[in-house]
């Protein structure tokens, strides 16, 4: 039962570095040692499983045994943002675990007996809040057997593409929160390949990388644009990096093209959910074997089904959420008869591989007309003067909604938006096209669409094009 499998390789990792945070070398021995004195102050607590505990920490070894140590003792363990704290412990029924009293945790003696994990397979083992950028967040609820159905943890399960990525997680960054989804299954996966994890002090792309010697870290789309710009203009020795895995939206095929040749072939698109944990995965050497691969996501594993339902893409992937907290009439929606319902627009290429062409709520009504995003954002990234660009809906007196666009330019470019606007036809060409110098981002370090209505942050050249589609 989870987290067991991680228990023992810490276990066999004996003197082995597996924590590296600034001077401090802590090995797997001691890691255990950290989990079982934190366990014991939990347990002492009367924390039991099902018990609600929501980690607000740093990213050191004590913090890494924390999380593990949760999961050791049967807890509910509920991974959100700072930000999102308070409504967390209001609504979940859980209680804060803080540096404070996770000091008072780590005061328990080790005892030195081996742990063994004690959560209820059916049990809700986390609770992992969604970001928020397709509405509010939802608190995605995984239980013990599912974490337990997990590959990360155990070499014998791994996927092709996830055993290709493992070659490189010598030497994995961590930062923010290590309950999040991606920091803690890649965290896992570098210690089943023998890496280190290493706290980026202080985050942040490319010093972490010059500063620890990382080999891999994990990437959102809108800092990875800013990561190929900065390179681009003033480039850092990037030398020891392997593995740079984007996570948290879609990447447009031509931005993917040009990080490839600014970064070198370390770049791993992954496509998942909070909902579904991993769905597919494109690796260096499939992108530059076939530029036709560039507009997927890659295959999917073998232990992932899926199927298009009228061009919406559902799924099965063993470690899913079985529901959303406290909230079964959006999880009648999503969860439904052993299937993820993802709510994105998808269709496979002649080769097998997942394209996303949409989301399915990602729409504007023009004229009582759907119009998807996500063709609109790739008819005007295609031009070459647009490094990206992004869609929204605005209520509109005359169309009910009205298409609004905005892009970044190339490097050296100027974009004009009447040309830009003449690539799109009927209902989804855009009212306004806007130029920007960057998308702001969300918390989680997405591109935050919302607010680009209400704060484009536009560059000096700021252009609209008006006049009826």
């Amino acid at each position: 039962m989870w987290p067991q499998a991680v228990l023992d390789l810490l276990e066999k990792a004996g003197d082995r570095t597996v924590f590296e945070h600034g001077d401090r070398h802590v090995s797997g021995t001691q890691m255990s040692s950290l989990i079982r004195r934190v366990a014991a102050g939990l347990r002492r607590l009367g924390v039991r499983p099902g018990d609600g505990l929501v980690p607000v920490l740093g990213v050191d070894p004590e913090a890494f045994a924390a999380v593990i140590a949760s999961f050791a003792v049967g807890a509910r363990v509920v991974a959100c943002r700072p930000d999102q704290v308070p409504d967390v412990l209001a609504s979940t029924d859980a209680s804060l675990l803080d540096p404070d009293r996770l000091a008072g945790l780590l005061d328990f003696p080790d005892d030195g007996v081996p742990l063994h994990a004690s959560g209820r397979p059916a049990g809700p083992a986390r609770v992992i809040y969604t970001s928020g950028s397709t509405g509010d967040p939802k608190g995605c609820v995984q239980t013990y057997a599912a974490m337990s159905a997990a590959w990360a943890a155990h070499p014998d399960r791994w996927p092709p593409a996830i055993r290709t990525l493992a070659a490189g997680l010598g030497r994995y960054l961590v930062f923010g929160s290590l309950t999040s989804q991606v920091m803690l299954e890649y965290g896992i996966l570098s210690l089943a390949a023998g890496g280190t994890l290493v706290s980026a002090l202080p985050p942040g792309y490319p010093a972490a990388i010059t500063r620890h010697r990382a080999t891999a870290g994990v990437i959102t789309v809108g800092r990875l644009h800013q990561l190929v710009h900065d390179q681009q203009q003033n480039p850092a020795d990037l030398g020891s990096l392997r593995a740079l895995m984007v996570s948290g939206s879609p990447l447009d095929p031509g931005r993917l093209r040009t990080a490839l040749d600014v970064l070198g072939p370390v770049i791993f698109h992954g496509y998942g959910q909070t909902e579904t944990g991993m769905i597919a995965m494109l690796t260096p050497a499939e992108m530059l074997a076939d530029p036709a691969a560039l507009t997927t996501v890659g295959r999917p594993p073998p232990a992932v089904q899926l199927s298009l339902r009228e061009g919406e893409l559902y799924v099965r992937t063993p470690a899913q959420a079985s529901a959303y907290w406290n909230d079964p009439a959006e999880s009648a929606g999503v969860f439904t008869g052993g299937w993820v319902r993802t709510r994105d627009l998808a269709e496979f290429d002649g080769e097998g591989r997942l394209r996303l062409v949409g989301r399915a709520r990602d729409v504007i009504i023009v004229h009582a007309e759907l119009v998807y995003a996500g063709p609109v954002e790739r008819a005007l990234a295609a031009h070459p003067d647009v490094a990206e660009a992004y869609v929204v809906g605005a209520p509109d007196d005359e169309t009910g909604e009205a298409v609004h666009a905005f892009v970044v330019a190339a490097p050296g470019t100027t974009p004009d938006p009447d040309a830009l606007r003449a690539l799109v036809s009927g209902s989804g060409r855009p009212r306004t096209v806007t130029v920007i110098g960057r998308v702001p981002l969300t918390p989680a370090g997405k591109p935050d669409k919302a607010a680009l209505l209400t704060n484009p942050a536009p560059t000096v050249d700021v252009g609209a094009g008006l006049g009826p589609g």
